[in-house]
């Protein structure tokens, strides 16, 4: 956070926003993908990967591409974030009682798939060992403080965090200070969600994924149910306008719609945008 640059030059409407919507909760636009996956299953099987890997690469590669996304709003200033992060939550195992794990994690413009699918099997796997975040660890510790503390501890960090003095120590491993924050609803059956966004953090768009299911999609003159998934925004208008919000989104979909398209070719960088 340290780094991140504050935008200037922005239109007036754009600017004063922050100062008409000062929370998250105001700011909220809610949005809808249902994306076909017949091309897209396949092409995953042959990979060993799975739809939610597919799901946050390409969201990191778009918001690579798209870096006006890559905003956030602090103490009523626009800032551009230098990197790309996820934050998506995992759990170690079915169990109604096993506890949720966060996991944050930066993602490079140059890193590959294969890569970046080794990464976080990798991590997930580790979760699934037992083995806590950063996050997790911190927040272990932070909860045993009398209740008191815990809420002046809070309070001065929002403050420190709007007036740009907090250190970057007490940001950098927390998930609620991401490019975009994840969750899987599908690995444990249900549909996707409008999810809320934390006023906690800088983290502008909250996305969830619901599960493959048979869905109605138009294919030239015909409607069939076709294999297909749920994808849910929750998104910090504040940042951005809905048309390049909404080009993005549509780079997005093509990307989950025919994987091969975009990464069998090259990076996809080159997709239109």
């Amino acid at each position: 956070m340290g780094r991140d640059q504050r935008v200037r030059g922005l239109d007036g409407n754009r600017a004063i926003m922050p100062f008409i919507m000062r929370g998250k909760a105001e700011s909220v636009v809610l949005f809808e993908q249902v994306i076909d996956l017949e091309r897209t299953l396949p092409w995953l099987a042959e990979r060993d990967a799975t739809l939610f890997q597919l799901c946050l690469f390409a969201i990191a590669r778009t918001l690579h591409d798209h870096p006006r996304l890559n905003r956030y709003v602090r103490g009523r200033r626009h800032y551009q974030r230098d990197e790309v992060t996820l934050s998506f939550a995992l759990k170690p195992s079915m169990d109604t009682s096993a506890p949720l794990s966060v996991v944050k994690t930066r993602v490079a413009a140059d890193e590959d798939f294969e890569g970046f699918v080794a990464r976080v099997r990798e991590r997930v796997e580790r979760g699934r060992d037992g083995e806590r975040s950063t996050s997790d660890r911190e927040a272990s510790v932070f909860t045993k403080l009398p209740r008191p503390i815990i809420e002046l501890g809070v309070r001065a960090l929002h403050a420190l965090v709007a007036l740009g003095l907090a250190p970057a120590v007490f940001t950098a491993g927390d998930p609620m200070y991401a490019s975009v924050f994840a969750a899987n609803l599908g690995s444990v059956g249900l549909d996707a969600a409008w999810h809320h966004l934390y006023e906690h953090g800088d983290c502008p768009i909250f996305v969830t994924l619901g599960k493959v299911q048979k869905l109605p999609i138009v294919v030239g003159d015909a409607v069939e149910a076709r294999r297909a998934v749920r994808l849910r925004y929750t998104y910090d208008e504040r940042i951005e306008d809905g048309l390049y919000a909404g080009r993005a989104l549509s780079v997005l979909e093509g990307r989950l719609a025919d994987p091969a398209a975009w990464l069998d070719r090259g990076d996809g960088s080159q997709l239109s945008k």
